[in-house]
């Protein structure tokens, strides 16, 4: 059987590598290029079933790639991918002409489930109930380049500091400040997208949408506190 082909366009090396080995154990053949003109020669050179396309990039824009690969004659089905959050960015992206936006850091799960969705003959297993996991080992070694002492030395660092941006966060969502609660998130989200802490971070993008919401910030508390216990 033929393993999919896609084209990661991705300028940042440490989510270029992440977004590569994730995919790549999907299983699925991953080339790799980091602006515009690089993306362009090489799907020119080379077909894909999926192009994964970076929102900014060195010499311009997600949508600038897109559709100058549609003036090429090629119709690939393109994905963007962004750290953006704001919440007109779907639409727009969709507007644009991408199937879809992946949402960074994202999961492997996530990541091989969105994949999934837009390559042809590619079917989804099976889902399994429950709730997510606090560590996804898999996404912290695939983003740490499989060096398990690294994702231990990183996890540790992030327990460590988990409690203070827990504190930051509830005395943010007290005092009412949106803009306070948003940066914190942003920062506390990206650390556990290094670290593979699953459960914590579906936490994080939940309060994300409604920062002030309590329920949300409940879930937030359930999650960081079981994430402390569990270590």
């Amino acid at each position: 059987m033929r393993l999919p082909r896609l084209l990661l366009v991705e300028d940042d090396p440490v989510s270029a590598s992440y977004l590569h080995d994730a995919a790549s154990s999907l299983p699925a053949l991953v080339d790799m290029a980091a602006t515009i003109a690089d993306a362009l020669a090489l799907a020119k050179r080379q077909p894909h079933d999926l192009y994964l396309i970076d929102a900014h990039l060195p010499d311009g824009r997600g949508e600038m790639l897109l559709q100058a690969l549609r003036d090429a004659g090629i119709g690939t089905p393109a994905l963007a991918h962004t750290a953006a959050r704001d919440p007109g960015m779907r639409e727009r992206t969709i507007a644009l002409g991408f199937v879809g936006v992946l949402h960074k850091p994202i999961g492997v799960a996530g990541l091989h489930e969105a994949l999934r969705e837009h390559l042809p003959g590619c079917a989804m297993p099976a889902r399994s109930g429950g709730k997510l996991p606090n560590w996804d080992d898999a996404a912290a070694l695939a983003a740490l380049g499989g060096q398990q002492p690294h994702v231990e030395a990183l996890r540790g660092l992030f327990l460590q500091e988990l409690p203070g941006q827990h504190a930051r966060i509830t005395a943010a969502v007290h005092a009412g400040d949106d803009a306070g609660v948003r940066a914190e998130l942003h920062r506390l989200v990206a650390s556990c997208g290094f670290v593979g802490a699953a459960r914590l971070a579906q936490a994080v993008h939940a309060l994300q949408q409604n920062p002030l919401e309590p329920e949300a910030l409940q879930r937030l508390h359930f999650a960081i506190d079981d994430l402390l216990a569990s270590a």
